[in-house]
């Protein structure tokens, strides 16, 4: 089991470093997705959850849909969030990239640049400050107490709605909320115990809300359907991805895309998927996330995504 969440992590690392190079103006987010879930398939991983590409005030859940157009542009602030399995072991890691390119003087003033640079950086020291507190015993709130104060100390508010969670084999969020606030909860850490922490850092309020679109499922149960070709896309969303979420896109390799949005509104209709909307900051402002994942062990933590 170790061997499998360690194997994965190392995986999820060099995937996530090969796609910071690849991150430039004008890169279309559905090339961005598909190289990163293409390079965990081709490293002998399982795709844990599409890879999410949230950029500025889009906070998380965002995958690049069926033929998408949107690109990235310099200076956004874009969010990698990308996971990969091993037998159902999971790794999950994110990092925030200020996109480089020619103009960014131009087009943003530098107060603008160092705040959005600073906002990283506190989203990576909360990151840290939370690794660093991660012990058997620990109590959960305290953890979000070292994120919190980390990223406050930036001038900075962490996404308080927002949590990291702990990981089962192939259950991606399997019962353990890790906070990034002080929520005062009592619950302790015990070895063995793998979480996936994950602050995100703002200068809007620190809450995110739902927006219309969304582009990643999940499979909750089987339900009887009149039209047949509901059936059949959810009998294949159960064949393929049973536990894990998944993205449309994916589906649109076997069906016909117009047919499949109507197919997924009957589904979600029924409860028979669950979805997870596209996020954004509550105020529209920026946000940078960071994240690894980690064993906790001993008297601290192994980082597997590292």
């Amino acid at each position: 089991m170790i061997e499998s969440y360690e194997k994965a992590g190392k995986i999820v690392s060099q995937v996530r470093k090969d796609a910071i190079k690849i991150i430039k103006d004008e890169l279309l987010i559905l090339d961005l997705v598909e190289f990163v879930e293409n390079e965990i398939e081709k490293a002998g991983a399982g795709i844990a959850f599409p890879c999410n590409v949230s950029v500025n005030e889009m906070t998380a859940h965002y995958t690049a849909p069926f033929n998408d157009k949107t690109k990235i542009t310099t200076g956004d602030l874009v969010k990698l969030d990308l996971g990969a399995h091993i037998d159902g072991y999971i790794a999950d890691s994110a990092i925030t990239v200020m996109v480089p390119g020619k103009g960014l003087e131009e087009k943003y003033d530098d107060d603008i640049i160092n705040k959005n640079k600073e906002m990283i950086e506190s989203s990576d020291a909360g990151l840290e400050a939370a690794i660093n507190t991660v012990k058997p015993g620990v109590e959960i709130g305290k953890i979000g107490k070292a994120v919190q104060e980390a990223i406050n100390s930036y001038g900075f508010n962490p996404i308080s709605n927002l949590t990291g969670h702990s990981l089962e084999q192939w259950n991606l969020h399997s019962g353990l909320s890790i906070p990034s606030v002080d929520d005062k909860s009592t619950t302790k850490l015990k070895e063995g115990d793998v979480i996936a922490i994950e602050p995100f850092a703002t200068d809007g309020v620190g809450w995110v809300t739902d927006t219309p679109n969304t582009y990643i499922f999940r499979f909750l149960k089987d339900k009887p359907f009149r039209m047949a070709h509901t059936t059949k896309v959810l009998s294949e969303i159960k064949t393929n991805y049973n536990t894990l979420p998944f993205s449309i896109r994916w589906l649109t390799k076997k069906f016909n895309p117009n047919r499949l949005n109507s197919s997924m509104r009957q589904l979600s209709q029924a409860m028979a998927i669950y979805p997870y909307p596209a996020l954004k900051e509550k105020t529209n402002c920026w946000v940078s996330q960071s994240e690894h994942t980690v064993i906790v062990e001993g008297d601290s933590c192994t980082i597997t995504t590292k």
